[in-house]
């Protein structure tokens, strides 16, 4: 193998792994924020005063930990990001009320 070729998949191979680093860490983050939220709501009485937003916000959370147990860090962050979507509306309702 050439030395051009030889240094073209070390380059590919650093970078997938890279990459699929920055994923794991960023959906961790992610998920680590979507739980404060959660509780935040929960804490707030959330879970009584807007339901939908609640039971919404814990399950794009379930989804997101069962993505990220599977190795699926891109949807992991992508249904924890939901997930703090959910209890940030589920906060604002139980402020206005």
């Amino acid at each position: 193998m050439s030395k051009r070729v030889w240094t073209f998949f070390c380059l590919i191979v650093f970078l997938s792994f890279s990459l699929s680093g920055c994923y794991y860490f960023s959906a961790k983050k992610e998920i680590a924020n979507a739980e404060k939220l959660l509780s935040e709501l929960k804490g707030s009485g959330g879970d009584k005063q807007a339901p939908y937003e609640y039971c919404s916000a814990e399950k794009f959370l379930e989804a997101s930990k069962v993505e990220f147990a599977d190795g699926d860090y891109k949807p992991a962050k992508g249904f924890a990001e939901r997930s703090k979507s959910a209890s940030e509306a589920g906060l604002a309702a139980v402020k206005k009320k």
